[in-house]
């Protein structure tokens, strides 16, 4: 694996930390690995991160609940936290916002339990990932959020490729233009891996395992 080098920001806590190589995800082989642990699980840089993706919104902005995926409770914490000192407008009756994380089925869905329904139904929905690369991770939470009939404000990330998933704005902090060369392809039209480069490691929200 290539060496780690940080990608900063004006914000000396706000940084990216990536490795150049030949990484496998469950959707897609990349040239980068993109760590965003720290941010995550650190308390100083989860609170930068959040403070960064509050800016993304307007104060006439209905937030009401949170939901975090890739483990992002940390962060989701510290953004609702940012909403309410900022008197962001929300139409629940205690003038909060929830902060949560789905539960997932054998097949890999988002479900909802009926004690935790509420909170998302008629309720406008923020959705925090740790990246957004081929958007199948936001696309199913977004299809849970409407199944439940909630109201999609938008997506948050740390990282994001695109900047729409079904129709919803996706916001991130960096995307691939901070990298100059970043590369994503399907795995069976992976154009490193036609060239006989061998995969270094396997990715996921967790982090990365090396390939002997």
């Amino acid at each position: 694996m290539g060496k780690e080098y940080k990608i900063r920001t004006r914000v000396p806590e706000v940084f990216l930390r990536v490795r150049k190589g030949h990484f496998a995800t469950m959707h897609s082989h990349t040239n980068y690995y993109i760590d965003v642990t720290t941010q995550k699980y650190r308390l100083s840089e989860a609170k930068a991160v959040a403070k960064e993706m509050v800016s993304s919104y307007r104060a006439n902005t209905i937030i009401d609940t949170i939901i975090c995926i890739d483990g992002t409770e940390v962060i989701g914490a510290f953004v609702a936290n940012e909403l309410t000192e900022d008197n962001f407008t929300n139409l629940n009756a205690h003038r909060t916002v929830y902060v949560m994380s789905p539960e997932y089925a054998s097949g890999g869905q988002m479900i909802f339990r009926d004690n935790t329904i509420p909170m998302i139904q008629g309720k406008h929905v923020l959705i925090i990932a740790a990246s957004v690369t081929t958007g199948k991770s936001a696309l199913a939470a977004i299809d849970a959020v409407k199944y439940y009939g909630g109201y999609m404000v938008g997506v948050s990330s740390i990282f994001a490729t695109v900047d729409a998933c079904d129709g919803v704005p996706v916001y991130s902090i960096f995307n691939p233009h901070d990298m100059g060369d970043y590369q994503s392809f399907k795995p069976h039209q992976c154009e490193m891996c036609a060239r006989g480069e061998k995969l270094e490691a396997l990715v996921n929200s967790y982090g990365y395992s090396k390939l002997n």
